[in-house]
C-alpha cells in the first residue's frame, strides 16, 4: 500500500442516536481530509429510528460507510468482538478510534484481534469503578487514550492509566450553527404564551443530577414568576421527575418536550441553560450554550471549568450543591441586563477556543502520527 493512499480509519462508537460523543464523531469523520483519510464508521448498537437518524444522514452524504452491529447487551459481547473484527478486515482498517465506555471495550478487543493498533476516547469521568477497571484492563494495548478535557485525563490518571498515553482534545463546535439559529415559537413545546424559560438539555438520569434540583424547584419559582423550566431530552428518571413535580405542585411550571432535533432553536429562544450535573467529562450541551451566545449555571463537574473559562466563577456552583444551584440560577435570572453581555462572552470564547476546525487539525495530526508507525 503507497504511502501516499489515505489512511483507513475506523471509528467505533456505542449508537448513533444525536448525542455530545455521536455529534464529535459525525462532525470529525466528515471534516477529515479525504486525500489523507478514509473514514468508516461502525455503530455496536441498531440503526437509529426515524427522526433520530440525523447523524447517519449526516455521515451518508459525505459518502462515509456506516455499519451497525445491532448488538442488544453484555450477552452480546464475544458476538460483537468477533462480528467488529469481521468489519474491521473487510475494511483492511489501519486505524481504530473508539468513542465511549461500550466501543471501547469492544472496540479494543476487536482491533487486537486483527492486529491494527487503536485509540481510545475518554469522554466523561464515570465514578463507577468497575467500568474504569474494566476499561483500563481491556485498553491496555491503546497507542493513546484521548480525553475531551484535562479533568478527564486528571480522572483516568487518578485511575491507573497510563499518563504517558493520556492526551487532550476538547470538543469542537460549528459556532454558525448555533448563532444563526431563528428562535423557535416556545408554545409549539408547550409553554404558555409570554412565559420565559430557562432550559435543560440532556439525558434524564441520575448523572444529570436533576433530582435534587427539583426539590429546589418550588423556592425558584417563588422568585422566577415569569419563568419555567423546559427539559429537552429523555431518559429513564423522566417518570419520576414529572411525577416529583406533581407531587411539589409545579408541574405547570415544568415542560418536558422530548428528544427534540432543533436544540439550536430552542437554545435561542431560552434565557440561560442549566447543567446540575454530579459527572461529566466536557459537556457539549454547554458549548453549545455558549456557541448560542446563552449563560448557563453548571455545577462544577469535570470539563465545565475548561469550557467557562474566566466566566466560571460566576456561572457555576459546586457538585451536589442543590440550594446553591437554586439560588445561582435565581440570582443570574434577576440580572436580565447583564445576561446578554454574558452569553456574548461566551460565545466569544466558543469561538477563539473550541472551534471545530481546531479539533479537526487536533485528530488529523494524531491519527498522522500513530498510523503507518
Amino acid at each position: 500500500m503507497a504511502s501516499s493512499d489515505p489512511i483507513r480509519l475506523a471509528l467505533v462508537i456505542t449508537e448513533l442516536e444525536p448525542g455530545g460523543a455521536e455529534r464529535s464523531l459525525a462532525e470529525i469523520a466528515t471534516r477529515l481530509d479525504r486525500a489523507r483519510f478514509a473514514p468508516a464508521v461502525y455503530s455496536l448498537g441498531p440503526r437509529p429510528p426515524a427522526g433520530k437518524d440525523l447523524l447517519v444522514t449526516k455521515l451518508t452524504a459525505a459518502q462515509i460507510p456506516t455499519r451497525f452491529l445491532d448488538l442488544r447487551g453484555p450477552i452480546d459481547f464475544f458476538r460483537g468482538v468477533r462480528r467488529l473484527a469481521e468489519m474491521l478486515r473487510e475494511q483492511q482498517a489501519e486505524l481504530v478510534q473508539t468513542f465511549l465506555f461500550h466501543a471501547n471495550v469492544i472496540g479494543s478487543r476487536a482491533a487486537v484481534q486483527v492486529g491494527v493498533p487503536f485509540l481510545t476516547g475518554l469522554r466523561v469521568a464515570d465514578a463507577r469503578r468497575w467500568r474504569t477497571s474494566l476499561e483500563r484492563w481491556t485498553t491496555r494495548a491503546a497507542r493513546r487514550h484521548v480525553c475531551v478535557s484535562q479533568s478527564v485525563a486528571d480522572f483516568y490518571r487518578q485511575r491507573g492509566f497510563p499518563s504517558a498515553r493520556l492526551i487532550v482534545i476538547p470538543n469542537g463546535i460549528d459556532v454558525a450553527v448555533w448563532r444563526d439559529a431563528r428562535p423557535i415559537d416556545l408554545t409549539q413545546l408547550g409553554v404558555p404564551a409570554g412565559r420565559r424559560v430557562f432550559v435543560f438539555v440532556g439525558r434524564l438520569a441520575e448523572q444529570k443530577g436533576l433530582a435534587p434540583f427539583f426539590q429546589e424547584l418550588p423556592a425558584a419559582f417563588r422568585e422566577l414568576s415569569d419563568h419555567d423550566l423546559l427539559l429537552v431530552g429523555d431518559g429513564p428518571d423522566r417518570v419520576q421527575l414529572a411525577e416529583t413535580a406533581q407531587r411539589l405542585g409545579v408541574a405547570e411550571r415544568v415542560h418536558f418536550a422530548g428528544w427534540r432535533p432543533d436544540v439550536p432553536q430552542i437554545l435561542a429562544a431560552a434565557d440561560m441553560l442549566i447543567l446540575p450535573s454530579h459527572w461529566e467529562g466536557m459537556p457539549n450541551v454547554i458549548l453549545e450554550a455558549m456557541a448560542a451566545a446563552r449563560p448557563v449555571v453548571a455545577s462544577r463537574a469535570e470539563g465545565v471549568a475548561e469550557l467557562l473559562g474566566d466566566g466560571t466563577g460566576e456561572q457555576t456552583v459546586p457538585t451536589r450543591s442543590a440550594v446553591e444551584f437554586r439560588e445561582r440560577l435565581t440570582s443570574l435570572l434577576a440580572k436580565r441586563d447583564s445576561l446578554k453581555l454574558m452569553g456574548s462572552r461566551n460565545q466569544e470564547r466558543a469561538i477563539q477556543q473550541f472551534s471545530i476546525e481546531n479539533s479537526r487539525a487536533a485528530y488529523e495530526r494524531l491519527y498522522s502520527a500513530i498510523a503507518r508507525t
